[in-house]
């Protein structure tokens, strides 16, 4: 792993952030790309939707969509038009302003990132009508923080929709995305920030060009698995789905809406699931880059209109890595989702960073190979001698304190699922009292026949025998 460290310090001490090929195209031109990016993400929007229902349905023996168009590619489209046609609601109780504006609020963000998203080389490789351009809208230093910032906006949304629908269950959605998105955008941060270590720059272009030796997702394994699980939970997809559960919520923070309102919250999710599933590719998977085998006997691999080839193959196979994940796994509990963001991405992602930066730092000072590996190695083995050591003595004090006086185990707390008004499940480490089932007809009548089998001839006999005693005591 170390060795991973050292390749790609050396590759990002050669990287040099180099932004001249942004901001000289025609204004005709950054229309056209801007057009092109809209487009895009419409596109594969629909494209995911169909793929979604006919992967679902492969992996549950079923159908799938096949009547609109052909093998059903068209069903995206008359969905679209169905939801345009149905009838658009507003209840009375909901603050009509919010309420119309909080879907486009969460729409328009979504799209907003793929200004910054490189679809190919920056040094002018593509010809637009006799103009040489870069095959990305535009770059920033900063083009990370951008799109975690418009990612940060969307999600408000999500809030105000739940808010402005006067209703409880659509304001427990908002309430739910917003606490969602504050535990699983810290870890998403802490993994960005590794990557920044190691390329140098906030810049999107500028760390895929420093890729052309590793990709990250080699270097960076931790990160790229922290980063894949806060994108799901960003985008509230299954198995985190959490702001939007029908088993607990009816519908989530979109309960209330209908027609074309309804079919922008649906737009932004799949929109975001595009976003989130080309920051990996940029990140972490090299970008447009060709995969290793092509771009070794093909030198021409990387030019030209081939890499956006490459950046679609790596989107959708993100994508299906979304509708796997969607027809596999139940959804979790809100306590499981939280701990999984604070208790294990967060201190996982922490502790990843310490050891990233203190490599790269050691690098910097030319320490030897074998050192970094000595010191590196130590301290973490020393942390887990710790923590092993922590976790024994605090599982004898919770034995100890389970123990009852006379060595036998104190009886678990009575759990009374009615006790705040409302039946409410166990949470971990509570039992619930199991309720005698009734009888059904057959049964009582079985028991009271007396000579269906011996327990029931009992049973016949001993009402003879009560009956027996009440005449001779009248």
């Amino acid at each position: 792993m170390t060795a991973l460290f050292a390749g790609g310090s050396q590759l990002a001490a050669t990287t040099t952030e180099n932004l001249s090929f942004f901001g000289t195209d025609p204004w005709w031109l950054i229309v056209i790309k801007a057009v092109f990016c809209f487009a895009f993400a419409m596109l594969t929007v629909l494209f995911s939707i169909v793929w979604e229902r006919k992967v679902v349905a492969w992996m549950q023996l079923r159908i799938g969509p096949n009547r609109h168009g052909p093998w059903g590619m068209l069903q995206s489209l008359a969905d679209g038009i169905k939801l345009m046609l149905k009838e658009d609601l507003t209840v009375k109780r909901a603050d009509k302003v919010v309420f119309v504006l909080a879907p486009i609020v969460a729409a328009i963000p979504a799209f907003m990132s793929f200004a910054v998203i490189p679809f190919g080389p920056a040094d002018n490789e593509v010809s637009i009508f006799g103009h040489r351009t870069a095959m990305q809208l535009t770059d920033l230093p900063i083009g990370i923080l951008y799109i975690l910032a418009t990612a940060s906006v969307g999600i408000y949304g999500i809030v105000l929709a739940g808010w402005s629908s006067g209703s409880t269950y659509p304001l427990l959605g908002g309430l739910r995305a917003s606490a969602q998105m504050i535990s699983y955008e810290i870890a998403m941060g802490l993994s960005f920030a590794a990557v920044f270590l190691y390329s140098g720059s906030m810049s999107t272009s500028t760390i895929v060009e420093a890729q052309h030796g590793r990709w990250y997702i080699i270097l960076l394994p931790v990160s790229f698995l922290v980063y894949i699980c806060t994108m799901i939970g960003e985008t509230n997809r299954a198995p985190f789905d959490m702001p939007e559960s029908e088993g607990d919520l009816v519908g989530g923070f979109n309960t209330e809406y209908s027609s074309i309102k309804f079919a922008l919250f649906m737009l932004a999710e799949y929109v975001n699931m595009v976003t989130v599933s080309a920051v990996a590719t940029t990140l972490f998977l090299g970008g447009w880059r060709a995969p290793w085998p092509i771009s070794t006997f093909w030198e021409g691999s990387n030019h030209g209109w081939w890499p956006l080839l490459w950046f679609v193959i790596k989107v959708q196979l993100l994508l299906f890595f979304f509708i796997w994940l969607r027809g596999t796994l139940p959804r979790v509990r809100y306590d499981q989702l939280m701990k999984l963001g604070w208790k294990v991405l967060i201190p996982v992602s922490m502790v990843w960073l310490m050891l990233v930066a203190a490599v790269k730092a050691m690098r910097n000072e030319n320490y030897d190979f074998t050192k970094i590996v000595l010191y590196i190695g130590g301290a973490v083995v020393a942390l887990l001698l710790i923590s092993l050591v922590v976790d024994v003595f605090r599982d004898r004090e919770e034995k100890r304190k389970e123990a009852g006086a006379g060595g036998a185990l104190a009886p678990p707390d009575r759990f009374d699922p009615m006790a705040g008004g409302y039946p409410v499940p166990p949470l971990p480490g509570q039992t619930a009292e199991r309720v005698p089932r009734r009888p059904s007809r057959a049964q009582a009548q079985l028991v009271g026949a007396p000579s269906a089998s011996g327990v029931s001839g009992s049973s016949g006999q001993d009402a003879a025998q009560t009956e027996n005693t009440e005449d001779g005591d009248a």
